[in-house]
């Protein structure tokens, strides 16, 4: 570790999160690899590890030859403050390694609210805040995730933006970087190419055209870019042929979701009208309850975890969702492991599904009416009942249950007092 790193760490909260040395995390040889990847999370590392999709894409890159992938967070404020004072530039948790000199720094963008991490981030890292500062070949700034479907306030400062699901597009990403140095390519080079892989959009190649109101009436492609008209989005079409982090690493500190998750779907058969993530990751696309099963199974037996989530926007609409607990109790009962559903739907939660759940240590059941009246739930199309609600809560007091926990959102479209 880094002399300074160990005389500043005593000064901050949980200096677990800057040490790294976790089980299962992953460290190279710096003269192995040629391709090494700075995979950024715009906020604290219990929110980052808690991540799915970062496990998914660093246990990814990491299984490549030649490539090495480290995790980087957003430092709290007295740790940001002990690294600016002392000159400590942001580093990747693997090898202590300022990430200015990484070839690729890619950040997972899940809400708006972290666009702000995001530059200063890269301010910690000493590097220029505008793509158009920075003109080597590296290191390359990518976005991805979610809100890289709302690219334009971050456009200035990311040389390109995956759009959709980052699995396969990563890897086509790394080879690209590497032929481009292997043949001595500009940046311009690079990413004149990188916008014609489907998925990749370069905000450089685009020029936005305003009305005299202020609202947007076109995106002008540059001349000579190549760019094309429309980017479209990147899709898992196979689930069951997809990566899945079996070996997931350890934290050595309390993360938010500190068990193994298990990714059922993506996708939502729903349609609620306030749900970013169900219209981004359309269309639904299941894993095999065989598949899923197996992955658990070694999850739990690599990791040491207790307990076990079944991960979707909607794990009740899972259509194979009983047979799938059926297996894993089998295996999770004996050996005290906790089962959870977080994403329930009240309308779909039955006493089959409960009397399943109760072979094992009780999690907490989570129901989300979101509106607290039958018109504004109508209104964003959640199409839940009173009723189906008040049914759903007897069935899990009678089953053992002594308490609910219930989702709301206020500051709906059309919302009034008496909603």
């Amino acid at each position: 570790m880094n002399r300074t790193l160990e005389h500043i760490l005593p000064r901050v909260q949980k200096p677990a999160r800057y040490t790294g040395g976790e089980y299962n995390a992953v460290v190279k040889d710096r003269r192995a690899v040629d391709v090494r990847y700075a995979l950024c999370f715009p906020d604290t590392y219990e929110i980052g590890m808690s991540n799915l999709g970062v496990r998914i894409l660093y246990g990814l890159m990491n299984e490549m030859d030649g490539v090495w992938c480290e995790r980087v967070f957003a430092p709290w404020g007295d740790m940001e403050e002990e690294m600016r004072r002392e000159g400590i530039p942001l580093y990747g948790l693997e090898s202590g390694d300022s990430i200015a000199d990484f070839d690729l720094i890619g950040f997972s963008l899940g809400y708006e609210m972290a666009y702000t991490n995001v530059l200063n981030m890269l301010d910690l890292a000493g590097l220029p805040l505008r793509s158009g500062e920075r003109t080597e070949l590296s290191p390359i700034v990518v976005a991805g995730g979610t809100c890289a479907f709302n690219p334009e306030p971050l456009a200035p400062f990311v040389d390109l933006f995956v759009l959709g699901e980052g699995e396969d597009v990563s890897v086509e990403i790394i080879q690209l970087y590497r032929q481009a140095r292997e043949e001595c390519w500009s940046k311009e080079e690079f990413l004149q190419e990188a916008a014609q892989i489907p998925g990749i959009y370069v905000p450089a190649f685009y020029e936005p055209v305003y009305r005299e109101d202020g609202t947007l009436e076109e995106m002008r492609i540059r001349e000579g870019s190549g760019a094309p008209e429309k980017v479209r989005k990147r899709v898992v079409e196979n689930m069951d042929g997809a990566y899945f982090p079996v070996k997931t690493i350890i934290p050595s500190t309390e993360i938010v979701h500190d068990r193994v998750m298990l990714e059922l779907f993506r996708g939502c058969i729903r349609g609620c009208r306030f749900c970013q993530a169900g219209y981004v990751y359309r269309p639904v696309r299941s894993r095999s309850p065989e598949l899923l099963a197996q992955y658990g199974k070694a999850a739990c037996e690599d990791s040491g975890y207790q307990e076990m989530t079944l991960s979707s926007l909607s794990s009740t609409d899972y259509p194979c969702l009983l047979e799938l607990c059926d297996d894993l109790l089998d295996y999770c009962a004996p050996r005290d492991i906790g089962l959870s559903l977080p994403s329930m739907r009240a309308d779909t939660f039955s006493m089959n599904l409960m009397e399943r759940l109760q072979r094992v240590r009780k999690g907490g059941l989570t129901f989300a009416p979101e509106a607290g009246t039958q018109r504004l739930r109508d209104a964003i199309n959640k199409n839940l009942r009173e009723e189906d609600l008040l049914q759903s809560v007897r069935t899990a007091f009678t089953g053992g249950w002594n308490g609910v926990k219930l989702y709301f959102m206020l500051g709906l479209p059309t919302e009034t007092d008496e909603d």
